[in-house]
């Protein structure tokens, strides 16, 4: 599926990879990109790169009458991208369990709270010719980094919903894409010393948008993560020991 003349939702787009999302699918030509912030005053920098095409909308995603608006105010949309997440909870053992419920309640349930909100408009869009819904997820959907062993556990939980959803979906004419990105330069995780390099999140907002126009399921969309999916189709029991040994 192609972008060009799209119209783009990103969730958190505010920051981070959110904002290089939106960055990324002006590139590609998307016809109106509505970017999502639970702050709208926050997309104000961003929506002035390109006020004709961006529309600033606000979105909190754990949220079902924020939601509900969301979707009325872009009943247009083609393509979806579950990009709003956070990293609340670290060890399973020492988190609390509130910090662990805000990563199931954003990085799971808000995702799929999302997805259930605009299905209607990819499914019109589906039915006229081709959708989209792309869930940012995480190599630690596949096996979990023990440092950040509950925010693994909503990831993994997210990667087996976007599976779900692909086998329901595909006959809606909506192809659903999960992108398993390794550590990403942004807010989350900046401050935090890890035993891998940081991509940057303009390359991989690229790389996923590439991902998508070239139909991949599995989007994997820098180096480390490339090299760790392939690890973990060889043998997953190598790549949970390798992300065991890593510390955040």
């Amino acid at each position: 599926m192609k972008l060009s003349h799209a119209v783009v939702l990103i969730t958190g787009a505010n920051r981070g990879l959110g904002r290089a999302l939106v960055q990324a699918s002006l590139d590609a030509g998307a016809r109106r990109i509505y970017a999502g912030a639970r702050n709208p005053a926050q997309l104000d920098e961003i929506v002035r790169t390109a006020p004709d095409r961006i529309v600033p909308l606000a979105l909190d995603i754990t949220e079902p009458r924020s939601l509900e608006a969301a979707a009325a105010a872009a009943p247009d949309v083609t393509v979806l991208i579950n990009n709003a997440g956070v990293l609340a909870s670290y060890n399973v053992l020492a988190s609390s369990r509130a910090a662990l419920e805000q990563d199931f309640a954003t990085n799971l349930f808000g995702t799929l709270s999302a997805t259930q909100a605009f299905l209607p408009a990819l499914a019109r869009a589906g039915a006229a010719g081709g959708a989209a819904l792309v869930n940012v997820l995480s190599v630690v959907s596949l096996a979990s980094m023990p440092a950040l062993g509950g925010y693994s556990a909503a990831k993994a939980a997210a990667f087996s919903i976007t599976q779900a959803m692909r086998g329901e979906l595909a006959a809606r004419g909506i192809a659903v894409h999960a992108v398993l990105a390794g550590a990403i330069d942004t807010d989350m995780i900046r401050a935090m010393e890890m035993a891998m390099p940081k991509a940057n999140p303009a390359v991989v907002a690229r790389a996923v948008i590439e991902g998508v126009e070239l139909g991949l399921e599995d989007i994997t969309p820098d180096p480390i993560s490339r090299d760790m999916v392939a690890m973990w189709r060889r043998d997953p029991k190598a790549l949970e020991r390798q992300l065991a040994g890593l510390t955040g």
